[in-house]
C-alpha cells in the first residue's frame, strides 16, 4: 500500500478516534449537569402553572415571547452598526446566531452575501497571515544574528512558537478587555475569545449584548471588530504553518515514492511486449541472454535466430 493511502486511513481513523474520545468526555462531563438543569426547569414550570393557574397553551406563549423578546432587549441589531457586526460575523464564519434575518430578501441576500464574502475572507486572512509570516521570519532572523546563532534563518518551528506566543497574547488580552466591559467571568472571557477566534462561534457568549452597546459605545463596537478580524488573521497564520507543515511532509513522501518508481522503472525497457532489464537481460520471454559477452548478437525481438549456433 502506497505511503500516501496509509496516511490517509491512519487520519480517518484517528480523526473517528478523537471524534468518539471527545464524546466520552463531553457525555462524562456534561450530562449529569444537563440532567439536574432539566429537572429543575420542569419543576419550576410545574410550580408556575400551579401557583397562577396558567394553562400549556398560555405557558408555551409566553415561552415564545421571552424567546422572541431575547434578542430586543440588547437593543437594535439592524442599524448600520449592528449590521456592520453581523456582516463580520458571516464573512468570519463565526455565527454566533445572537441575530438573523428575518425577512425573504435578508435571508436571500445573506445567502448571496456570504458565497462571494466568504472566500473573499479566506483569501484576506490568508494573504495577511503569511504577511505575519514573513514579518516574523525577519525579526527572527534578525534576533538569531544579534544572539549570534549559528543557524540564522527561521525555521516553521520559530515560526509556529512566535504565532503561537501572539495568538495567546491576543486571546489573553481581549479576554482581560471582555470581562471588564461584559462583566464576565475572566474564564468565561477568555473561553469567549478562543471560541470565536477558531470561528467556532457557539453563540452562548456574544458581545455588545448589553446597555445597547451598539448604539451607544462605538469605540467598544470597533475594539471588539478590530479584535475579531485581527486575531481571525493571526490565527490564521498559525494554521497555515501547521497545514504548510503537513503538505510538505506529504509532498515529501510523494516525490520519494515518485524518484523511488523512476529509479525502478530506468533499470526496465519494454521491447515488442517484453520486459527487458538495461543490462541486456531478458526478463520475461523465452531464453535470457547476458549482452555483456555478446551485445553484437542480440536480438531486440522475442525470438532467438541471432543466439549463438
Amino acid at each position: 500500500m502506497k505511503r500516501q493511502n496509509v496516511r490517509t486511513l491512519s487520519l480517518v481513523v484517528c480523526t473517528f478516534t478523537y471524534l468518539l474520545i471527545g464524546a466520552a468526555v463531553f457525555d462524562s462531563l456534561e450530562s449529569d449537569t444537563e440532567r439536574k438543569r432539566c429537572e429543575f426547569l420542569t419543576e419550576m414550570k410545574e410550580n408556575l402553572l400551579k401557583k397562577y393557574n396558567i394553562s400549556h397553551e398560555d405557558y408555551r406563549m409566553i415561552e415564545i415571547v421571552i424567546i422572541e423578546n431575547k434578542p430586543h432587549k440588547a437593543g437594535p441589531q439592524w442599524k448600520f452598526a449592528g449590521a456592520f457586526y453581523f456582516a463580520t460575523v458571516v464573512l468570519a464564519m463565526i455565527g454566533y446566531g445572537h441575530s438573523t434575518p428575518v425577512t425573504i430578501g435578508g435571508k436571500a441576500f445573506c445567502m448571496a452575501y456570504a458565497m462571494v464574502g466568504i472566500p473573499l475572507g479566506l483569501v484576506m486572512f490568508q494573504s495577511i497571515g503569511e504577511r505575519l509570516n514573513k514579518f516574523a521570519s525577519v525579526l527572527i532572523c534578525r534576533a538569531k544574528r544579534y544572539l549570534r546563532c549559528k543557524r540564522t534563518e527561521a525555521t516553521e518551528m520559530n515560526l509556529m512558537l512566535a504565532t503561537g506566543m501572539l495568538s495567546s497574547v491576543i486571546i489573553t488580552t481581549g479576554a482581560a478587555v471582555f470581562s471588564k466591559y461584559e462583566g464576565w467571568s475572566y474564564f468565561d472571557s477568555f473561553y469567549y475569545c478562543f471560541v470565536t477566534l477558531t470561528t467556532i462561534g457557539f453563540g452562548d457568549y456574544v458581545a455588545l449584548q448589553n446597555d445597547q452597546a451598539l448604539i451607544n459605545k462605538p469605540g467598544y463596537v470597533a475594539l471588539s471588530l478590530v479584535f475579531i478580524l485581527f486575531g481571525l488573521a493571526v490565527v490564521a497564520a498559525s494554521i497555515n504553518l501547521l497545514v504548510l507543515r503537513f503538505m510538505t511532509i506529504h509532498s515529501e513522501d510523494v516525490r520519494r515514492e515518485d524518484n523511488e518508481l523512476q529509479s525502478a522503472s530506468h533499470h526496465v525497457l519494454t521491447l515488442d511486449g517484453e520486459v527487458m532489464s538495461v543490462n541486456g537481460k531478458l526478463l520475461a520471454g523465452h531464453v535470457l541472454l547476458d549482452c555483456n559477452d555478446q551485445a553484437d548478437q542480440v536480438s531486440v525481438c522475442s525470438c532467438t535466430c541471432l543466439g549463438p549456433a
